[in-house]
């Protein structure tokens, strides 16, 4: 079943699917043939919404950062697809000699680079990939008003900001006819719910800001394939899915097999039908390295959740 679905992204003029793709497996754990076949397929199933960063994937052995949105720069060249696709990237973290943060300089280069990488003219969403508490927030929201006049950039994003920050940059950008943050990127999933559900979740609805949740399946707990620390050994995720095997995720595990049971369905597409159903959501971000995995995913974003499904995850995850 295809995605057809369009969310608007917060105030913008962007409409994305429900749906994500997490681009920080190019160039990590899949190479850039499986990259493709998974991109082709997420588009054909109706997927636009395409979300990486400069970044990634710089904690790879022998990578540099970059790796993902070159990746990405080629596909959208060999397929000719631009317009067709909703682009997200971030700026800001450490990408070692060419410096971090989110100064005027730092962005104004950073941009380049994306661009080059991505071989585009524009970005969809250009995103602070994290807080610069030594730049002032004008410096910042400025330099990102420019780069919009200048075409390079449609709409700005805010990932891993604290509810003071971001409402503090909301504040700069009325004052200032500043181009404000549409979006939020925060960790958020069946487990780790007390970093969003909160002052965040609460700007973000009462200021229209459009939410794409990262770690949507808590790094692949949340699929189910982990339930003891043996299996941590299946996947090169699997050191940061050993804080997940306690009682509590034992819980939430036994609610998505139950209520997956019922739907006939998946862990994985149930720990995603219950983001896409959170009214404040727009799209989780959730990433797949092979097609079986892309399937499940798929899957969720046509997966309605009913009020007792919904509270059982709840009560389980509470």
């Amino acid at each position: 079943m295809a995605i057809t679905e369009r969310r608007k992204l917060g105030r913008s003029e962007l409409e994305v699917s429900p749906i994500s793709f997490g681009g920080n497996v190019f160039g990590w754990t899949i190479d850039e043939n499986t990259s493709f076949e998974i991109l082709d397929n997420f588009v054909a199933a109706g997927g636009n919404f395409i979300d990486t960063a400069d970044v990634y994937s710089k904690w790879a052995p022998g990578n540099q950062g970059g790796e993902s949105e070159t990746i990405l720069g080629k596909w959208l060249k060999q397929r000719g697809n631009r317009h067709q696709v909703a682009i997200a990237t971030k700026v800001g973290s450490d990408m070692g000699v060419k410096g971090k943060g989110l100064s005027r300089k730092h962005i104004q280069q950073a941009v380049e680079d994306s661009l080059q990488r991505l071989q585009t003219d524009y970005i969809d969403l250009y995103q602070s990939h994290i807080d610069d508490e030594n730049t002032l927030l004008e410096e910042t929201l400025e330099t990102y008003g420019e780069l919009i006049r200048q075409g390079k950039i449609r709409v700005i994003g805010a990932s891993n900001y604290s509810g003071s920050r971001l409402l503090q940059a909301l504040e700069i950008s009325h004052q200032n006819n500043y181009p404000r943050y549409e979006s939020l990127q925060p960790r958020y999933n069946l487990y780790d719910r007390d970093g969003y559900e909160g002052d965040l979740q609460q700007i973000a609805q009462e200021y229209e800001i459009g939410v794409i949740s990262y770690s949507s399946i808590a790094s692949g707990f949340l699929s189910g394939k982990y339930r003891s620390e043996k299996d941590l050994s299946i996947s090169a995720r699997g050191s940061s899915i050993k804080k997940y095997l306690n009682p509590r995720g034992f819980t939430i595990l036994e609610a998505l097999d139950g209520v997956a049971k019922s739907y006939n369905a998946t862990p994985t597409q149930i720990s995603l039908a219950w983001l896409i159903a959170n009214p404040s959501i727009t799209a989780p971000i959730v990433s797949a390295t092979n097609l079986e995995q892309l399937n499940d995913i798929i899957q969720a974003a046509n997966l309605k959740l009913d009020g007792d499904a919904i509270n059982l995850l709840n009560e389980a995850s509470s």
